[in-house]
């Protein structure tokens, strides 16, 4: 019998992440739906969706009706609801974790609408595991300014943060990108995780296409971990800096993301620079998907932590012209299917 947990989800703000502005049109909620419901590789279908908790997909300000009726249109397409993006950027309305005494405020409330929008979808039955999603909302640079106290402002809001999810019996995963500042690469995420110090509710979300990165150094080269002009034919040298990174990160892992990566950084639209997400079947990729999921999939033994619920396919920042072909979906659904045919369990 094929394995049926971790359960599969695409995300659905690749939709909008990098899209507007000087960038492609963003892609509606529906049709990003549309496309994952779809998708089918042997008679396996997607099981879920994450959600990005913004205009205009999905509003923070969304009445009891509107949540209503997006639970009702997301289960009639046979699909969950698992974790979910806290818009907490100023330019949506939050404010940077490090910033003014309004900021964090700002920050925290969007935790909070967030957190009633998952309880909100928990009460109409599509949503039964997943967690709320946040960054440090604020750049490497403004960071770096002053790095042990701007983590300590972090870690504070990061708290008061943890007290609202607490409260709706939510969890929060920071997003290991190489843009957010204190969380820009391993050893700044690890050094922000324990000053937090709330291992319980406050964790990390790691995304291959992004943790890769951590690797090479990006905006961090004392964190290095690959030799500069690494050679990538190498691969015991790629597994080493992984084994590594996963094995001090991986206890705090709540989230985890499939993705390709080949190496290079890239923004779009309002984006900053970050982890290029490729195509699953990329010819420059540098990961092999199926055996480097099992890095944060399998505690340093090689046993199955069974950490999470679901995964989640991240594609941000691929062309609209790619996203619409109903392909692109299968290919990833495919991969999905490999990484929990390799590192999943039945239940």
């Amino acid at each position: 019998m094929a394995n049926n947990f971790p359960k599969l989800h695409n995300a659905m703000w690749p939709g909008l992440v990098g899209k507007g502005g000087d960038s492609e049109p963003p892609i509606d909620l529906d049709t990003m739906l549309d496309m994952t419901a779809k998708a089918e590789v042997n008679g396996v279908k997607f099981d879920g969706v994450d959600l990005f908790l913004a205009d205009p997909h999905t509003s923070i300000d969304s009445s009891a009706d509107d949540i209503k009726r997006l639970a009702d249109k997301i289960a009639g397409k046979g699909l969950a609801v698992g974790s979910m993006v806290a818009p907490v950027w100023p330019p949506v309305g939050g404010g940077s974790a490090m910033g003014s005494a309004s900021d964090r405020k700002q920050f925290v409330d969007m935790v909070r609408k967030s957190c009633a929008i998952g309880q909100q979808l928990k009460q109409h039955g599509v949503r039964k595991y997943g967690l709320i999603r946040i960054d440090s909302a604020t750049g490497v640079e403004d960071w770096a300014k002053d790095p042990v106290g701007n983590t300590k402002l972090i870690a504070q809001t990061f708290r008061e943060a943890a007290d609202v999810a607490e409260s709706y019996g939510e969890r929060l995963a920071c997003e290991g990108e190489i843009c957010w500042g204190g969380m820009h690469s391993w050893k700044a995420m690890l050094n922000t995780l324990e000053e937090t110090n709330r291992p319980k509710t406050v964790g990390f979300q790691a995304d291959m296409a992004h943790t890769l990165l951590y690797t090479m150094g990006y905006n961090a080269p004392e964190a290095r971990l690959l030799p500069e002009n690494y050679d990538w034919k190498d691969k015991s040298l790629l597994d080493a800096a992984l084994k590594k990174l996963t094995d001090a990160l991986r206890p705090w892992t709540f989230d985890f993301h499939v993705a390709q990566n080949d190496g290079s950084v890239f923004g779009s639209g309002s984006h900053d620079k970050t982890g290029r997400h490729c195509q699953v079947g990329d010819p420059n990729g540098k990961l092999d998907v199926t055996h480097h999921a099992g890095f944060w999939l399998r505690d340093d033994k090689g046993e199955l932590t069974k950490a999470f619920n679901h995964i989640c396919w991240d594609g941000c920042m691929f062309p609209n012209a790619v996203m619409m072909k109903q392909q692109t979906w299968n290919d990833i659904l495919g991969a999905m299917i490999k990484v929990r045919d390799a590192h999943g369990w039945q239940a």
